[in-house]
């Protein structure tokens, strides 16, 4: 069970000089505070898949790993500017099943990515209904619009 409880959310220490506050994924930028709800709900979703979620740069997809347990894809490298995947392997991917979920990167985050990253979170916002779970937005790979 996380620190803070059922209920509570799992806080992993923050990076230099940056002290972690309330929301989502967003690492050496953002927070690094997930909500247990969303960390239940990787748990919960990552059997079968390859990845339990994706989400824009590994310093927010290692948050989501560490507190779910889970492979959590790290979309465009260390801060969402890497050219891989491209959206053609993201939406293979997909429609493979290879992936349950995609969490939005907190504004905040270091880089926000670019290129690939972009072109895959405008296509999933496109293709996918928003949830917000633990005040962070997800959306379900599994279910198209």
């Amino acid at each position: 069970m996380p620190p803070g409880g059922a209920t509570g959310a799992q806080r992993l220490p923050a990076a230099r000089g940056q002290a972690g506050g309330a929301g989502g994924p967003g690492g050496l930028g953002g927070d690094t505070q997930v909500a247990a709800a969303l960390t239940r709900l990787l748990r919960g979703g990552a059997a079968g898949y390859r990845a339990a979620a994706a989400t824009v740069g590994s310093e927010s997809a290692a948050p989501l790993q560490l507190a779910s347990g889970d492979p959590v894809m790290a979309i465009g490298g260390f801060n969402g500017t890497d050219g891989a995947p491209t959206l053609a392997e993201f939406q293979r991917l997909v429609a493979t099943g290879a992936i349950h979920y995609f969490v939005s990167t907190n504004q905040a985050s270091f880089g926000g990515g670019s290129g690939g990253a972009e072109q895959i979170t405008a296509w999933v916002r496109a293709h996918f209904t928003a949830e917000t779970v633990g005040g962070v937005i997800v959306y379900d790979l599994t279910r198209a619009r």
